[in-house]
């Protein structure tokens, strides 16, 4: 069994995902930061966050983190802003072998501290503070081959048919949503058959 989640920092039900992720047995899922903002633009799609339904959204995403007994939300100032270099932060991370524990931690710092993640010293603030240099994150959010990699991650979660995040890919079988989770487990289960 094979499982990607794709995600981007700037989204809140990415947190409420990563946060429970481990309540399931999903087997092993591979982190995989993209673009939210470049999968819209490739899907034709834009944000919730940036439309009438701002408020009703929000409370939804406040009523689920309690309902999973999580922290009450903060929201960062400005929220949603750019995150490409935080995104691209995660591929930094990822080849320390620290991505998980950075993108946890940025999310809670987004999500439970109101920490704007588009503030590239808030970044590398939290990079630091999971044992990362922030001037090798520094250097590296703009180097060529960590641009593409975020490139290629967002067209493969595009091309696996994702149309925002987080998305778990679990065996070619998509669950988009952090309220997904519970099918996807679900779906790793034996059907048991009753005899007749």
């Amino acid at each position: 069994m094979s499982a990607t989640l794709y995600f981007d920092l700037g989204s809140p039900y990415a947190y409420l995902a990563l946060e429970r992720l481990e309540r399931f047995d999903l087997g092993e899922v591979e982190l995989e930061a993209i673009s939210l903002g470049a999968l819209f633009k490739l899907t034709g799609r834009s944000s919730w966050a940036r439309s009438a339904g701002r408020e009703v959204g929000i409370a939804e995403v406040e009523a689920r983190a309690s309902a999973y007994g999580l922290p009450p939300m903060r929201w960062p100032k400005g929220w949603p802003g750019n995150y490409l270099h935080a995104n691209r932060a995660c591929l930094v991370a990822e080849e320390r072998g620290a991505l998980e524990e950075f993108a946890s931690a940025a999310l809670r710092a987004a999500f439970t501290r109101g920490i704007d993640l588009s503030d590239d010293a808030a970044v590398l603030g939290i990079a630091q503070s999971v044992g990362l240099h922030a001037d090798h994150v520094r250097e590296q959010i703009e180097a060529p081959e960590i641009k593409e990699r975020l490139r290629a991650n967002t067209d493969e979660a595009f091309a696996a048919g994702a149309v925002g995040v987080p998305t778990l890919r679990l065996d070619g079988r998509l669950f988009w949503g952090d309220d997904q989770l519970e099918i996807a487990a679900a779906s790793r289960r034996p059907q048991t058959r009753l005899r007749s």
